[in-house]
């Protein structure tokens, strides 16, 4: 594990999928939901190259087929630590020969993650070191305690946007995408917490600003994620049960659409990045 602080965070990361492990303020209080596996056993999966499922693990490119997990396999390997100071951290994976069998192409990512106050700011870049354009999509998948104070409950919590109209993505029952529908928000500008709202699936939301505030008017304490390099934010917990746990989830590209096994150079909304590219994207946790 590796530890960044300033005077009002303490982060740490383990460099297994460079995965956030904690964030506590000041008060050592924690925010980040810690892996029960009764409920959902990971804390903030990092998403790439790919975002959610794949029928039957599937995909092509240029006439083969491959095998992919949810989400990709940036999870599964352990980054390697570049640089590591008081307040940043800053990890790296690289392509290498298990890689290759699920994903053909010579890359590096980076994630790096800094503190500035109460924020902690995630920066993701992707090189192409390949000699053909590269295919992918990326995203987190923090996962956040709720309630954050005693005495309250998950449904005294909202979502509040700074719109109350956006247009939402409908999932098939097995998690695959169908349509984009216009989606005006249930109470406003604000989505208010139900355990049942992610029986079916994750909402997602875009053409909307992608900041969220995770908030109850009966608390003080509260999250917001901001991702304007994104193209939807999604919400998700495990269906069917009451955990107390929400994850916010950036998205640059969506999953599989529903009944196709989808050739990544023609799946829309995939970046594709030109031999010797770069590619960056910034996003936000902020702790109040």
């Amino acid at each position: 594990m590796q530890t960044i602080k300033n005077e009002k965070l303490t982060v740490q990361i383990n460099p297994k999928g460079a995965e956030l492990w904690s964030i506590k303020d000041a008060g050592e209080k924690e925010y980040l939901w810690q892996g029960d596996p009764a409920y959902w056993k990971n804390r903030a999966t990092n998403l790439f190259p790919y975002i959610g499922r794949m029928p039957d693990k599937r995909y092509t490119l240029e006439g083969k087929e491959y095998h992919m997990d949810i989400h990709g396999f940036a999870k599964s390997f352990e980054f390697t630590v570049v640089e590591c100071e008081e307040n940043r951290v800053l990890y790296r994976l690289e392509d290498c020969e298990a890689i290759y069998e699920q994903y053909p192409f010579h890359f590096s990512l980076d994630i790096a993650y800094e503190l500035k106050d109460n924020k902690i700011l995630v920066s993701n870049k992707v090189c192409n070191k390949d000699d053909r354009t590269m295919y992918f999509a990326i995203g987190g998948h923090p996962g956040f305690f709720v309630p954050m104070e005693e005495n309250l409950k998950f449904t005294d919590y909202y979502l509040k946007f700074k719109e109350d109209k956006a247009k939402k993505v409908e999932f098939s029952a097995d998690g695959f995408t169908k349509e984009i529908i216009p989606y005006t928000m249930p109470a406003g500008n604000t989505i208010p917490l139900q355990h049942d709202l992610f029986d079916n699936d994750a909402i997602v939301v875009t053409d909307i600003p992608l900041e969220v505030e995770l908030v109850s008017d009966k608390g003080t304490r509260g999250v917001r994620v901001c991702s304007p390099d994104m193209k939807y934010l999604g919400f998700w917990q495990a269906a069917f049960v009451e955990p107390q746990y929400l994850c916010i989830e950036p998205w640059s590209a969506l999953p599989s659409r529903v009944g196709v096994v989808e050739d990544l150079a023609t799946q829309p909304d995939l970046t594709a990045l030109e031999p010797g590219g770069e590619y960056t994207n910034v996003w936000s946790i902020e702790i109040f």
